[in-house]
């Protein structure tokens, strides 16, 4: 009794080569290696230089934000007005979100030259006229917004570093692209080239 014949097996699979464009080969071309390199330079002076750009951008718009709530609350001072109208009611009296929504509503308060004036504010929902609200107001005797608290302003500062970490990523992964473009381009036609060159020798009849 013959052994069973064993079953054919697969070919094995090569792993696929990585890093071709530096491994010397006779149809590596120098657009391939020049790619490399700037593929490389870019690797390595991106993650350098996002948490750099990241930290100049929280600095500078950390102060910058400082300094304007600095310059309003110089200009401006907290005053309580009175409702004029009923403030709109929330749909749902109560909930999570009524105790975070805010309407306009008509105030009237006194101004810095001590005449009443009447302004807008936000206010919470469901307050009746003639109540008693905090509003800012600047120094022409207007109501505006108060100054950015410091979670505020260290929210902002954050947001804007990370949208300048974000935009250098994807600064060098654009630069690579249109690198890769160029190159690809110059490939082509330089493959154009030769083929024109080498056309008329196939095509020539004998």
């Amino acid at each position: 009794m013959t052994a069973p014949e064993p079953r054919a097996q697969p070919p094995p699979v090569r792993a696929r080569a990585r890093l071709w464009r530096w491994r010397r080969s006779p149809l590596r071309r120098r657009s391939d290696v020049l790619q490399a390199w700037t593929g490389l330079v870019l690797a390595l002076a991106v993650p350098a230089a996002a948490p750099t750009v990241t930290v100049i951008v929280h600095n500078s718009v950390h102060t910058a934000l400082r300094a304007d709530a600095a310059a309003d609350a110089r200009s401006g001072a907290p005053v309580d007005a009175v409702l004029v109208r009923d403030a709109p009611r929330h749909p749902e009296p109560g909930s999570e979100e009524a105790r975070h929504t805010l309407y306009r509503a008509e105030v009237r308060f006194f101004g810095p030259d001590g005449r009443p004036r009447t302004g807008e504010a936000e206010v919470r929902p469901g307050l009746s006229a003639g109540s008693t609200v905090r509003v800012w107001r600047d120094a022409e005797g207007r109501v505006t917004d108060p100054p950015m608290a410091a979670g505020e302003i260290r929210s902002r500062a954050l947001g804007w570093a990370a949208t300048a970490g974000v935009a250098v990523a994807l600064t060098g992964a654009g630069a690579y692209g249109v690198a890769a473009m160029a190159l690809d381009r110059r490939r082509d036609a330089g493959w154009e080239r030769a083929w024109a060159d080498t056309a008329p020798r196939w095509t020539t009849s004998a």
